[in-house]
């Protein structure tokens, strides 16, 4: 894993965020980053000197913004937005949850459109490094403008007020600060809302979200080919030829992967020849489903990896058109700050601000992009979970089972009840995923009827994790039932190379049900690997790393 992840504003993915949030990597911003921290905190310094109204800058906030500010009340300002606006309640978000806002907040400022100063910066890098992870409370975002409440709780903790946790701790700011030997900062002018104002608390959880779903897609392949075998179903539904003819990349990749996990099977060349003409549709249509699945993952993706390296917030400061070229000109220049201003983008004289600064009120701070979506994806990962359900019912019903197969994978059923029950909790958790409505189709204005266009984009984000974990519990559920079922094929036929595999991941943590007992630990045992990386790491490397 990426031991260090440095913020530049351009180049942070996806793993970089996980790697933060999850797996604890240093954060470091680099040098062309800071040049241009720099120069844009010197074009709110003249638009300061200049003392022109700019909205958030010398003016109040949302229906406030008619309200001019005096110079000597800015800093109260700044300090009061994130008083006023760490209006949040409900479930406190997770560290990792936290921490990935808190990296995707820091990159989007390193871009240098957002005015705030160096110090600034720095203080939100060196909190995630020494592990102090501010107390956010998960609801009252509305994606717009942008996740205002909970990045106002994250930072509180900057200016020494709100609460944190520092190893294991709950502290108010300033003493969690001093436990990580660092000190409070006090904002300027527009740095409040530079802080607050922007996506990251929906991308960040987009982000973990991306490394969750794809690995789902991944485990159901497996889980699939799995339950194909033990079924006694076909693999030809996979074939090469049938995904020639419908070029869906997603459909290819999955039906790539039940070949590769079916590879040397005893148990698909047993039934080749069989009477059987089809499989159902939860076998036969794996590849559809799971690719069609795969396809709306890679569209959240496409635009987290926009996200995570745009400016969100609002206003945007950029060089002067006149002002760029006049640096970029001057023999005095490093050629760092040469290429910080060539690569910049510049505005005209129809932007307020100063004769070296054009400020821009504009809306990068609408979710919409993130909020569909997540919306998207959670109606794919449902139909991911609906599809493995399915399967599930196959290997336990009496009235559809293969004959090799005893009721609800018990022997002396009637008087056991083997995994009936589990079935249960996969259409239970599959009914809470359909019951999920579509956070970005709704709106409720605020803010005096000013922002009366929301995109609700959070809602959307930690529903699509929400369904995440339930898919993941529901393919647990398939994979139990499969290694129970490959129990009862014939000891003289092997699975295949992945197949084989996989049973013996569900094995090392699942025992063979031999008699009825409490099968929640079966199912919270099998739905850990499922979310664990090591699972389809595993099953990769008895393929020679060949999963998709």
């Amino acid at each position: 894993m990426t031991a260090e992840v440095v913020l530049d504003g351009e180049s942070l993915t996806p793993a970089d965020v996980v790697a933060v949030a999850r797996n604890g990597a240093t954060v470091t911003v680099a040098d062309t980053a800071r040049e241009r921290i720099r120069e844009s905190r010197e074009r709110v310094e003249s638009v300061l000197d200049s003392g022109e109204a700019v909205y958030g800058v010398t003016t109040g906030f949302g229906d406030l913004v008619d309200e001019r500010i005096p110079p000597e009340d800015l800093d109260d300002l700044q300090r009061n937005l994130l008083r006023s606006h760490a209006a949040a309640v409900g479930r406190e978000l997770t560290t990792e949850e936290v921490r990935a806002m808190m990296v995707t907040r820091a990159n989007t400022l390193a871009k240098g459109y957002s005015g705030i100063r160096e110090s600034v910066v720095d203080l939100l890098v060196a909190m995630l490094d020494a592990g102090v992870h501010p107390v956010v409370p998960s609801r009252g975002s509305l994606g717009a403008s942008g996740d205002l409440a909970p990045l106002a709780h994250m930072s509180l903790v900057l200016i020494g007020e709100g609460e944190a946790e520092v190893r294991g701790e709950r502290l108010p700011g300033d003493e969690a600060l001093d436990a990580g030997d660092l000190e409070p900062v006090t904002l300027r002018a527009k740095e409040g809302l530079a802080l607050i104002n922007g996506t990251q608390l929906t991308v960040g959880v987009a982000a973990l979200l991306l490394d969750d779903a794809e690995r789902l897609v991944t485990v159901a392949d497996i889980a699939g080919a799995l339950t194909t075998e033990v079924t006694l179903s076909s693999t030809v539904p996979s074939h090469e030829a049938i995904t020639a003819v419908r070029p869906h990349a997603g459909q290819a990749a999955s039906a790539r992967n039940v070949r590769r996990l079916t590879a040397d099977s005893d148990v698909v060349e047993s039934h080749r020849n069989c009477d059987r003409v089809q499989d159902a549709y939860a076998m036969r249509c794996l590849p559809q489903v799971h690719g069609a699945v795969r396809d709306a993952v890679g569209h959240l993706r496409e635009a987290v990896e926009v996200e995570l390296n745009s400016a969100t917030d609002n206003p945007l400061v950029f060089p002067r058109e006149d002002e760029r070229s006049e640096s970029s000109g001057r023999a005095s220049r490093s050629d760092r700050r040469e290429a910080s201003e060539a690569s910049a983008v510049s505005v005209d004289d129809r932007a307020s601000g100063s004769d070296s600064a054009g400020v821009l009120s504009g809306g990068n701070f609408h979710g919409a992009v993130l909020a569909m979506r997540l919306d998207y994806l959670t109606n794919a990962l449902t139909e991911l979970a609906a599809i493995s359900e399915r399967r599930t019912d196959r290997m336990l019903n009496p009235n559809l089972q293969e004959p090799h197969l005893p009721p609800f994978l018990t022997e002396r059923s009637g008087v056991r009840s083997g995994y009936m029950i589990a079935q249960y909790t996969a259409a239970a958790l599959l009914n809470e995923c359909r019951s999920f409505g579509r956070p970005s189709m709704d709106n409720t204005p605020v803010s005096g009827n000013q922002e009366d266009h929301v995109s609700m984009s959070a809602q959307s984000a930690y529903l699509a994790r929400k369904t995440a974990r339930n898919t993941a519990a529901i393919l647990g559920v398939e994979l139990c039932c499969g290694a129970q079922a490959a129990d009862f094929v014939d000891n003289g036929l092997e699975l295949g190379v992945g197949s084989a595999e996989a049973y013996d991941a569900v094995r090392a943590v699942v025992p063979k049900l031999t008699a009825d007992r409490p099968v929640h630990e079966d199912i919270e045992a099998a739905g850990a690997i499922v979310e664990s990386p090591a699972f389809t790491e595993r099953v990769a490397a008895a393929l020679d790393g060949a999963l998709e």
